[in-house]
């Protein structure tokens, strides 16, 4: 039973990757953006990465799930991972990721992401906490979805491309930012229903991976 703590949640895993895995990502996105030319077509756009990144990234959860338990404990496996980038002046604004479909297994619980190269400067992960109740779409679920009685939902907010898309009335909503700034290797898992994002990069490149913790696994392909 998935319990509103634990889409709220914040967990760090200091140690999700060793350094030599953490070496061997870069090489393997190195290559794998050579071959294909691959470039981001707009701020933090992801691309599935390869399979030898997902093998090296699920092992990671797998030996990490006993610790994000801990804080997300309906969480059971990780979905198809993602890489991204952001340059000097990109970010990632203010949004929700929310939980898509409540009633539907595999159900998001969280997200997680690695940084593998840190940006020269800026590029910080930061959640947002508030108590404003505008950010809860009044929706309720239960135990019929398999929520703990009176769990409520979030609205769904996730980043889109275009920034300008974003509804203007969260920019508006009181609220209190903590910036973490993890090293490259850290895992960072935060409940779907976290407000959060990414602080403009001022120099450099930021480089990570970022995928759904989910209360199923996920059917691979």
């Amino acid at each position: 039973m998935i319990h509103l703590t634990e889409t709220l949640a914040l967990q760090s895993v200091e140690d999700f990757l060793t350094e030599a895995e953490r070496e061997h990502l870069i090489k393997i996105m190195d290559s794998e953006l050579a071959a294909t030319g691959w470039r981001p077509r707009h701020q933090a756009e992801v691309l599935r990465a390869p399979a030898p990144a997902q093998e090296i990234l699920r092992a990671a959860t797998a030996r990490s799930l006993h610790v994000l338990q801990r804080a997300l404990p309906s969480v059971a496996a990780d979905a198809h991972w993602g890489y991204t980038e952001l340059t000097e002046g990109q970010y990632i604004p203010t949004h929700i990721d929310g939980i898509p479909d409540p009633a539907t297994a595999p159900r998001r619980i969280g997200r997680i992401g690695v940084v593998v190269q840190q940006a020269g400067e800026g590029g910080e992960f930061y959640i947002e906490t508030t108590a404003s109740p505008a950010v809860w779409s009044g929706t309720v679920v239960g135990e019929p979805e398999g929520y703990a009685p009176g769990t409520p939902l979030t609205h769904r907010l996730p980043h889109v491309p275009d920034h300008a898309a974003l509804p203007t009335w969260l920019e508006e909503v009181p609220s209190t930012r903590w910036i973490t700034p993890a090293g490259p290797g850290t895992g960072l898992a935060y409940g779907a229903q976290v407000l959060h994002g990414v602080r403009p990069v001022r120099a450099g490149r930021l480089r990570k991976f970022v995928t759904d913790l989910l209360d199923t696994p996920a059917v691979r392909r």
